[in-house]
C-alpha cells in the first residue's frame, strides 16, 4: 500500500521515512519552499538536520498531486489543524482509506480525533491511527521503535495493512481495538510531560519524577474508565509507554516546555527556543474539559493547568499538591 504523508514536520518527516523504507511514498508539506529545500537536499534540515532521506521516499508540494499518487492517507499534523486538513481533502480522498498520526483533542470541544474525521468524512471511511512512544529522531535514524495501531473492530483489515507498511527491522507496529484508549493516552501523556519537566526544571529529584509519573498515570486511568476505554490500552505503549517517554526524554517538545517553567521561564520565551508546536499547552484545556464533564480528579492535570494560565506559579501549585488529605492510594481501599 502506498500512502501519501501529509504533514512535514519532524514526526511526518520520519514516518515517511519509515514507510518509504518498504515501498514508494509521498510527503507533503504546506511550505512549498520548504518543500524545495527538502528535494534539493534530500533531508528535512529544519526538523531532522543531517538525516538523509531514504530513495524511495518522494517530496511533494502539490496536495492533490499527492493524493492521487497514493493508495492512502496518513495525516500527520497538530491537533489544533487536524479537522481543516480534513476538510481540505474530502473532495480528493475518493475510496482512500484515512489513518493519522496527530495526538490530542478537537480544541474548544474536548472530542477525540477519530469523532472529528468521522463526522467530516462519514463512518463508512476505514481509518486507523498510530500511537506510541516514538521520537521522530529516533525513528528517522532507524533505531528500534514500537508503536500501536488502533482502528475499530470493522477497521482491522486496514488497520492491519498499516502495521504492515511501516514494519520494519527496527520498527514493530502492535495492533488495538481501543481506539478511545489509545487516543486518550497519547494526548492525556503531553499534559503529564509537562508536569514533570517542571518539577524537573525545579530540580526536586528523581522521587519526584516517579511520583508524578506514577499518579499521572492513576489521573489517566481514571479518565480512561470513565470514557470505557481498557485499562490495558492505557498500561500499554499507547499510555504508559509514551507516558514514560515523553516525561524522561529530552526530545519531548513538552517536557522542554515544563522544563522551562520550572527554572521560571515564560511559555512565549520558552515556545521560541523549542520552534514547534507543544501539545501539551493546549491539550490542558481539553483534559479538563473532560474531567469535570465526568467528574474525574485529575489534581496534577489541574496544577498544570493552573501554572500554564498564569493562576498558580510552579512553587504555589507544587504547595497545592503536596498539602492535599491523606487518601488511599487505591480508590477500592
Amino acid at each position: 500500500m502506498k500512502f501519501a504523508v501529509l504533514g512535514a514536520g519532524s514526526w511526518g518527516t520520519a514516518l515517511a521515512m519509515q514507510l518509504s523504507r518498504n515501498n514508494e511514498t509521498v510527503l507533503w508539506g504546506r511550505n512549498q519552499s520548504g518543500m524545495e529545500a527538502m528535494q534539493q537536499s534530500r533531508s528535512n534540515e529544519q526538523y531532522l538536520p543531517g538525516i538523509k532521506f531514504p530513495e524511495q521516499l518522494v517530496i511533494e508540494s502539490d496536495l492533490s498531486a499527492a493524493i492521487e499518487q497514493s493508495d492512502a492517507v496518513l495525516v500527520v499534523c497538530p491537533s489544533h489543524a487536524f479537522g481543516d486538513i480534513l476538510q481540505q481533502i474530502k473532495p480528493l480522498l475518493g475510496d482512500r482509506p484515512l489513518a493519522w498520526a496527530s495526538k490530542g483533542f478537537e480544541p474548544g470541544t474536548g472530542r477525540f480525533l477519530h469523532q472529528v474525521a468521522e463526522e467530516i468524512l462519514g463512518d463508512s471511511v476505514p481509518m486507523a491511527l498510530v500511537t506510541g512512544p516514538s521520537f521522530a529522531k529516533d525513528v528517522a535514524n532507524n533505531k528500534p521503535t514500537l508503536v500501536a495501531v488502533a482502528s475499530h473492530s470493522d477497521n482491522q483489515d486496514f488497520a492491519l495493512q498499516v502495521s504492515q507498511a511501516l514494519q520494519g527491522d527496527n520498527f514493530r507496529a502492535y495492533l488495538s481495538k481501543d481506539v478511545v484508549g489509545a487516543e486518550l493516552g497519547g494526548a492525556v501523556k503531553n499534559v503529564l510531560a509537562l508536569a514533570t519537566g517542571i518539577a524537573d526544571g525545579m530540580q526536586l529529584g528523581d522521587n519526584t519524577r516517579a511520583a508524578l509519573i506514577t499518579r499521572g498515570m492513576a489521573e489517566m486511568m481514571r479518565l480512561g474508565e470513565a470514557l470505557g476505554s481498557r485499562p490495558e490500552t492505557l498500561m500499554g505503549l499507547s499510555g504508559l509507554g509514551d507516558l514514560v517517554l515523553t516525561s524522561t526524554g529530552d526530545l519531548s517538545r513538552n517536557r522542554r516546555m515544563g522544563l522551562a517553567l520550572g527554572r521560571g521561564e515564560s511559555i512565549e520565551s520558552a515556545q521560541q527556543t523549542i520552534g514547534q508546536v507543544v501539545e501539551g499547552l493546549g491539550t490542558t484545556d481539553e483534559v479538563m474539559r473532560l474531567a469535570q464533564k465526568y467528574n474525574v480528579e485529575m489534581p496534577i492535570t489541574e496544577h498544570v493547568w493552573k501554572v500554564v494560565h498564569g493562576e498558580m506559579t510552579t512553587i504555589e501549585a507544587l504547595s497545592a499538591l503536596m498539602d492535599r488529605d491523606i487518601r488511599p492510594e487505591f480508590s477500592d481501599q
